[in-house]
């Protein structure tokens, strides 16, 4: 095996220098391209923001090492992206439908201590990832939640009960997120499916919320929030 042939081929010292100069200046075009974005640019990315960002690397990485590909070209195309970038920047913050079609829309994925169906469906997102992100903010059960709100950029918004206010919801952790085998008379249980609460007379009665899209109760819990 040629060593030299995959590591060196036909690189030659001159090329070796023009590679660092091209890398020097798309490095500085990314950096100059993330401070016009602005904050947003260097946090969690709406679709729009990560279809920019996926186009500067495809911009930015042939020129760093191709011989046939002139600097020029790159810049011009890498200050077009960005001239388009502040022009639909611009016309979200005039066009409230323009910015709907670009960023889509909020979602509200919890409300009172339930969840909207609908709008999961929507969100395209399977109950483990919403459990998963109210356990990564300290919720326990759905009764703690007054508000959840699925945001564009897939951030998770909650506002919670007051402490005096929490009700009988969902459980979210594994262990207390399990179908229980008898049902006890006068107490709470959850919906698996919906987090609807209720008293049910038998295990296998239909929750009166998504009726036979239950999957199951589970022990509703009304323990307040602790931070």
């Amino acid at each position: 095996m040629d060593w030299s042939s995959i590591f060196i081929y036909d690189t030659t010292w001159s090329f070796a220098a023009e590679i660092v100069i091209r890398v020097v200046v798309m490095f500085t075009m990314i950096i100059l391209f993330l401070r016009f974005t602005g904050k947003r640019g260097v946090r969690q990315l709406s679709i729009f923001e990560l279809t920019i960002i996926l186009s500067l690397g495809s911009i930015a990485g042939d020129p760093m090492f191709t011989k046939d590909l002139p600097l020029i070209q790159a810049v011009l195309i890498m200050s077009i992206v960005i001239a388009l970038y502040r022009s639909c920047t611009w016309l979200m913050m005039k066009y409230q439908p323009f910015e709907d079609l670009l960023e889509g829309t909020s979602l509200y994925i919890v409300e009172e201590g339930v969840l909207i169906l609908e709008k999961i469906e929507l969100g395209q997102m399977s109950h483990d990832e919403f459990f998963s992100e109210m356990r990564m903010q300290g919720i326990e059960h759905l009764g703690q939640v007054r508000v959840g709100l699925l945001e564009t950029n897939g951030d998770f918004s909650i506002l919670l009960y007051p402490r005096d206010e929490v009700r009988y919801g969902l459980p979210l952790f594994p262990k207390q997120y399990q179908s229980v085998t008898q049902i006890d008379s006068g107490d709470y249980y959850a919906c698996m499916y919906c987090g609807h609460v209720d008293k049910p007379s038998a295990l296998k009665e239909l929750c009166s919320r998504c009726h036979n899209k239950c999957i199951g109760w589970a022990k509703a819990m009304n323990n307040v929030i602790i931070r």
